[in-house]
């Protein structure tokens, strides 16, 4: 049994006033996947921007700390 399959089974055996709360809860999930990819895109996007700041030889002594 997979777990979605596992997931459903649990959510058949819910009261109707709890499904709300499990589908508030699914759509937080969402929302948080959907930020966490956001963020990665933002700072893969950024990095090359950065790049001149971050690598160079004025600063080279604080890449050790």
């Amino acid at each position: 049994m997979s777990v979605k399959d596992m997931i459903k089974k649990e959510i058949d055996k819910l009261p109707e006033n709890k499904l709300l709360e499990v589908y508030d809860f699914v759509k937080f999930l969402e929302i948080k996947q959907e930020r966490e990819l956001l963020q990665q895109a933002s700072e893969s996007l950024s990095e090359k921007s950065f790049e001149k700041i971050w690598d160079n030889e004025e600063d080279a002594v604080y890449d050790s700390l």
